[in-house]
């Protein structure tokens, strides 16, 4: 059975969730990258988000968007049409992750590959988790959203702004780093570093 989980969530919600595991999200789904992450933490600018995003999650996407008038008409309210909507390598945001956590209450990061120590103390700490969508499905992915709700800072662009979208059931995610810190992509580095070494070794003896 598909563990589904429903946003805003809470700790309880993600505690039971281990580094491996799938799931899938329902609810309002935000997209957002680098310029938001630096906005939100930055200790010069520190601006604060125009929408609430306490226990809730953050997309790490560039979303391909086409505005389509609503009557058709110029000068019309605009809706828009999501075309794509493909992961961002999250460690991109390695920077400012640990500290969006903190100032925002997200509880759940999503991406491309795996994040750092700093991501995965900050997700123990706060009861966070970070999670990879599988990459090369941006089209299957936009097609898991029922809608674009609203947009906020459209001056960062496209790919940068932020988008908030309507999910019945987003996914798969994979856990990668759990609430309590654990890191699937740190442990599988080590692993394979360590049967490295053994075969280095095991070539070296008979040569």
């Amino acid at each position: 059975m598909e563990k589904i989980i429903k946003l805003p969530c809470n700790n309880d919600d993600l505690h039971g969730l281990k580094i491996g595991d799938v799931f899938y999200l329902c609810g309002l789904l935000v997209t957002g990258r680098d310029e938001v992450h630096r906005r939100v933490t930055d200790e010069k600018e520190g601006m604060a988000l125009p929408m609430d995003l306490n226990g809730m999650a953050i997309y790490h996407a560039g979303p391909i968007v086409r505005e389509l008038p609503r009557n058709g008409s110029p000068g019309s309210d605009v809706n828009y049409e999501l075309i794509s909507i493909g992961p961002t390598s999250s460690i991109r945001m390695e920077k400012w992750a640990a500290g969006f956590i903190e100032k925002t209450g997200v509880k759940v990061m999503i991406g491309k590959g795996g994040m750092g120590e700093k991501t995965a103390a900050a997700c123990k700490k706060f009861g966070a988790v970070h999670c990879v969508y599988p990459g090369g499905c941006a089209v299957s992915g936009a097609d898991q959203i029922e809608k674009i709700e609203s947009v906020f800072w459209k001056e960062l662009g496209m790919a940068e702004c932020l988008w908030s979208m309507k999910t019945n059931m987003f996914g798969p995610l994979i856990v990668s780093i759990d609430t309590e810190g654990n890191n699937l992509f740190a442990d599988n580095t080590a692993y394979y570093e360590s049967r490295k070494s053994a075969a280095i070794n095991a070539v070296l003896t008979h040569l």
